[in-house]
């Protein structure tokens, strides 16, 4: 009887404590994977920001655009940082660390349904090189440690066409400081072939319709014609925006609906933090994820 009474008052201090924090949070703290150069997030989502700031009467809503992706998974794993839109590598990374950190809610939609996108590997023109088979012996360009486009996939994926370890295939390989900067050393030649986050789908003159190839191409960055697809991986599951667990429930509920409205409610700026051929926010759980949570647990561990 005494341990009931224990445990009941336990999970009423537990619920006291969420609906206090509830109350009282004045300053929400979201994160911003290392895509693009810190300027071109901040300013993305600047409309963010102010949109849940006026939305929930808070003090602050702070940017964070971390230099790497684990500055964000690190984020919210230590409760600095309270949402984040993670890649699917990036959140099976948080879930193998603590399955109880955070909470996947939605995951953005393209314009034809799908909530998917592809790894590409890209290379110049110029090189000669026109399917991966090509790039034996050449330098393979990775985005981050983190980044399942740019890193987990093509480490996993790529040796079931070449047949054997991307170590052993390619003369060397090396990190380039996320999405942008990796497509931008293959354009610049200091890699070979960049693996990057591609729609894979619409024109690849515009760089596809979303994913990191279509920024740089609308931004003036690259010139599309120079460049040509020589790989392509299995559809990858688009990453999901999560809250961290600490918030409680009732926060969690509200940065939900109102990432679900923004679509709608502002398209300007769910363009601007999407930044591509998307149409929505979709609920999902952490069973769409299991798959890459198992080949991440594989392949590299936490």
């Amino acid at each position: 009887m005494l341990k009931k009474m224990l445990l009941a008052a336990v999970a009423l201090a537990a619920l006291a404590g969420n609906a206090a924090q509830a109350a009282d949070l004045k300053e929400l703290r979201i994160g911003i994977l290392g895509g693009e150069n810190e300027a071109d997030r901040l300013r993305n989502y600047a409309c963010l920001a102010e949109g849940l700031k006026k939305e929930f009467k808070l003090d602050k809503v702070s940017l964070f655009p971390a230099a790497d992706y684990d500055g964000v998974i690190q984020g919210l794993l230590g409760g600095t940082l309270d949402v984040a839109g993670l890649g699917a590598s990036g959140y099976a990374a948080v879930y193998l660390k603590d399955p109880k950190a955070v909470t996947p809610v939605l995951v953005p939609q393209q314009k034809d349904g799908s909530t998917g996108y592809y790894s590409i590997g890209l290379a110049l023109k110029s090189s000669g090189i026109k399917t991966i088979a090509d790039a034996k012996g050449k330098k393979l360009g990775y985005a981050d440690p983190d980044s399942t486009s740019g890193y987990l996939v093509p480490l996993t994926q790529i040796p079931k066409t070449t047949g054997v370890p991307n170590d052993k295939f390619f003369a060397s390989t090396q990190f380039n400081g996320g999405h942008e900067n990796n497509l931008l050393a293959a354009y610049d030649g200091k890699v070979d072939v960049a693996v990057d986050d591609s729609s894979g789908i619409g024109d690849f003159k515009d760089g596809f319709t979303s994913g990191t190839f279509h920024k740089v191409v609308a931004k003036g960055s690259v010139d599309p014609n120079k460049l040509v697809e020589v790989w392509r991986s299995p559809l990858i599951p688009n990453g999901p925006l999560v809250v961290r667990n600490g918030l409680g429930q009732e926060w969690m509920k509200k940065i939900t609906d109102f990432y679900m409205a923004l679509p709608k409610k502002d398209e300007k700026c769910f363009n601007a933090i999407e930044g591509g051929d998307f149409s929505a926010y979709v609920p999902v759980n952490h069973d769409f994820y299991i798959p890459v949570v198992d080949v991440r647990k594989a392949a590299i561990g936490g």
